[in-house]
């Protein structure tokens, strides 16, 4: 147990995917996964885990932002021996080709928070993803006929940014989208030599100035779950 987690050792399995809605882990839950045991209601931060066509894993919510993820994933990681986190989320597009609910995987996260200051680098370092369960992601992608894209998205510390016109800087630099979790975690998967992965649904758009309502965007991602769900397989 942690102060924020109370399930029992042996009760998360060795493959977590990690909405931050903690509502829409419990719709994956619910609609996705078999034999089904709640492992986790602390904060209301609820944790599932259970069978997806005979695979045993695990579904939590993980929260908003950077400081969040980078508890709950540090502690599956360090305190409950998890080896794989695949977030999946929702993300604001930048890239003006991108359309509402198109699912983008996140090679790398830029961001501006100073998360990886606590590590002293004498440099800066690159936060990516693990390249087995990328691969594994775009073969479920193509199998399931979805397209998607792969590439570098924004992990950003702010919500309501004063600077409207800040993320057209960031569209120059190739950046497909911006979300706010995915540099945390893969800087804390690269720290603790564990896996992770993001994979988002477009929930609204920079150009179009479209997007999705609260309800959609707990149940109505079921393309980017499936893929997620169906490279635990391979």
């Amino acid at each position: 147990m942690t102060p924020h987690n109370e399930a029992k050792k042996g009760e998360i399995k060795d493959t977590v995917l990690m909405p931050g809605d903690p509502l829409r882990a419990k719709y994956i839950a619910e609609n996705f996964l078999t034999d089904v045991k709640q492992f986790n209601a602390v904060r209301n931060m609820f944790g599932f885990s259970g069978k997806y066509k005979g695979k045993e894993l695990s579904v939590m919510g993980s929260g908003m932002g950077i400081p969040s993820i980078g508890i709950y994933a540090h502690e599956l990681y360090e305190n409950y021996d998890v080896k794989n986190i695949i977030r999946v989320g929702s993300c604001g597009a930048y890239n003006k080709d991108l359309k509402l609910f198109d699912l983008v995987i996140a090679m790398g996260a830029s961001s501006d928070s100073n998360f990886a200051h606590q590590f002293n680098l004498p440099g800066t370092i690159s936060a990516i993803c693990d390249f087995e369960l990328l691969k594994k992601a775009v073969i479920s992608a193509e199998k399931l006929d979805m397209n998607v894209r792969v590439g570098n998205v924004f992990s950003s510390d702010i919500f309501y940014n004063n600077n409207e016109d800040e993320w057209k800087r960031w569209e120059d630099m190739g950046i497909l989208a911006v979300e706010m979790e995915s540099y945390g975690l893969y800087l804390t998967a690269q720290k603790l030599g564990k896996k992770a992965l993001t994979i988002l649904t477009v929930s609204d758009s920079f150009h179009m100035k479209e997007q999705t309502t609260p309800k959609e965007r707990e149940k109505s991602f079921n393309d980017m779950i499936l893929v997620a769900l169906e490279s635990c397989l391979i």
